[in-house]
């Protein structure tokens, strides 16, 4: 099991830590020019527009790029060996996370994952992605 050290929470990330207590993922999207938007944000980064709106995502996506990390640091010290990836969602965005609950040696770029929260004891959750159980 991978440590889930707390996030730093501000005015403009509060909604979305809250929704990962819930089980729901939040995004964003520009209401002027309809992107949709990672990481939590008060404005748009293309139209520089203040409207924007939140949505639940969909909790899928599929491994865009990942790396296995035999030998962390910090909280992380001891977890090793674990995966850091980039996930490409349904909803657009790539975000980092972390694959977990599944055989390293079976990852692959382009797989199916779904996501999972695991609260930090804080009053807030972080996302990962395991294999979908498709």
């Amino acid at each position: 099991m991978l440590p889930a050290p707390a996030p730093v929470i501000n005015s403009t990330t509060a909604e979305f830590w809250k929704a990962t207590t819930e089980g729901r993922f939040i995004l964003q999207r520009c209401d002027a020019c309809d992107i949709v938007l990672w990481f939590p944000r008060r404005n748009c980064p293309k139209c520089w527009t203040e409207n924007v709106s939140t949505f639940d995502a969909q909790q899928t996506g599929t491994i865009y790029s990942f790396t296995v990390v035999r030998k962390g640091t910090g909280a992380f010290k001891d977890a090793g060996p674990f995966v850091i990836a980039y996930v490409e969602l349904a909803d657009g965005p790539r975000i980092m996370t972390n694959i977990v609950d599944c055989d390293i040696d079976a990852l692959h770029i382009g797989m199916p994952v779904e996501m999972v929260f695991h609260d930090t004891g804080e009053g807030s959750a972080l996302y990962r992605f395991r294999p979908a159980s498709r």
